[in-house]
């Protein structure tokens, strides 16, 4: 075996079955992969089939197992569906890593913002979340193998950030959903927890970052020194996912790079 066979076979994943929605963004995209890599068979969900088929093209010519599958997480039916396709075509799941969400164009003050808006990104972000947790929480509950379930939350739920009434509002949702399953779901075995990125570059946020200024000053503003990549958080969602992180129940990983930490820097001394 391997060194890098070794570290994948220690984490505990092989041969289970790992729900990722958001599958094919940043984010998803690479913890699909690296679960593959660990041995895991992949249900990759996002809002049609095909945004799911180059990664899961990916992890099928690497030697791994995935399918890929089209879910309106905002939507009980879809929800429904989804989770009988992933236990006819894998089995139950035993993971699910709730990451589909959206941030960008629900960036308005409170004043400024819609109840459109507001209930488009609490539907998706929060709902969405709630629905599948309800769905594959009910396979791992039967299956009597008890599970691991991580929710991306964001810095954004922990702190209040400008103009972001409503996505902060839906993610801060995210983290006490977790916590309330830690409770519900810890007599079957199933832990609950979140992962809370802060800045992070992904293709959703790339074009932001094409502009050099932005990218350098963000990267100064963070006291490790640069921005987030979607392996950075991968990594995190796998360990919470895995036999490693076995009594960890509850908790919310801010991945951040220290970030939220800063506050008090700005703040003029006397």
């Amino acid at each position: 075996m391997s060194q890098f066979e070794h570290a994948m076979s220690w984490l505990g994943l092989a041969g289970r079955t790992c729900v990722v929605t958001g599958g094919a963004g940043g984010i998803g995209s690479e913890t699909a992969r690296q679960m593959a890599a660990a041995g895991a068979k992949v249900a990759v969900v996002d809002r049609t089939e095909a945004l799911g088929a180059d990664v899961v093209n990916d992890i099928q010519r690497a030697g791994g197992t995935a399918i890929a599958i089209g879910c309106d997480v905002s939507d009980v039916a879809s929800v429904t569906l989804a989770a009988e396709t992933v236990i006819r075509a894998l089995g139950p799941a035993r993971v699910l890593v709730n990451n589909a969400g959206i941030g960008g164009g629900g960036r308005t003050a409170l004043l400024d913002a819609s109840v459109d808006e507001w209930n488009r990104l609490l539907s998706i972000n929060l709902t969405g979340a709630f629905l599948c947790a309800q769905a594959f929480g009910a396979q791992m509950r039967d299956a009597e193998t008890g599970g691991a379930m991580v929710h991306v939350a964001s810095i954004g739920g922990d702190i209040a950030i400008p103009n972001g009434i409503s996505y902060s509002a839906s993610k801060a949702g995210v983290l006490m959903l977790s916590r309330q399953l830690c409770l519900e779901l810890a007599p079957f075995g199933i832990r609950s927890n979140c992962v809370s990125p802060g800045l992070v570059r992904t293709p959703m946020s790339e074009a932001y970052y094409r502009d050099e200024g932005r990218l350098q000053a963000r990267n100064k503003a963070v006291p490790r020194g640069r921005i987030a990549t979607s392996k950075d958080m991968a990594e995190a969602i796998l360990f919470l996912s895995s036999d490693r992180s076995d009594y960890v129940n509850g908790e919310d990983l801010l991945i951040d790079g220290g970030l939220s930490q800063v506050v008090m820097a700005n703040i003029p001394r006397i």
